[in-house]
Formats: structure tokens, sequence, C-alpha cells
């Protein structure tokens, strides 16, 4: 399924993440990538917090980046 709000892969990931994170924060919760990649951050701290040599916040950032990247370049 593709999502009509989601960037078109013209081949530059920078052009497309920034385009994809600026209808992120002007939309907020509204905006159809919010709402998995907060999900994925916060499951990213969990994980953080109990793996040994990770922390919180790595955990958080990878999730999120993780799941950030997948809605830019989903295949």
């Amino acid at each position: 399924m593709t999502d009509p709000q989601r960037p078109q892969n013209n081949g530059d990931f920078v052009s497309d993440a920034r385009q994809e994170l600026a209808g992120m924060l002007q939309d907020g919760l509204a905006h159809p990538s919010t709402k998995p990649v907060l999900i994925w951050g916060a499951a990213g701290a969990i994980a953080g917090a109990f793996l040994p040599f990770v922390s919180i916040g790595l955990g958080l950032a990878a999730g999120a980046g993780y799941k950030f990247y997948k809605r830019v370049r989903p295949e």
C-alpha cells in the first residue's frame, strides 16, 4: 500500500528525509509517520534499559531512527 503523504523515492535520501521530517513537525500526531516513529523510539528505550552497555537514549535513537528510515525507504 502506498501512502500519499510519503515522499517519492527520487534517489536522494537526504531530500526525502528532510521532506518527511518537515511534514512530521508541521502536522504533529496527525502525520502518518509520527506515531510509528514514537512507538519504535519508546520500544528502543525500553530495550535499552534492559540490555547491558546500551543506554535508554541510545535505544530511543536507534528505535526511532530505524522506523524513520523505514518510513522514508520502505523497500
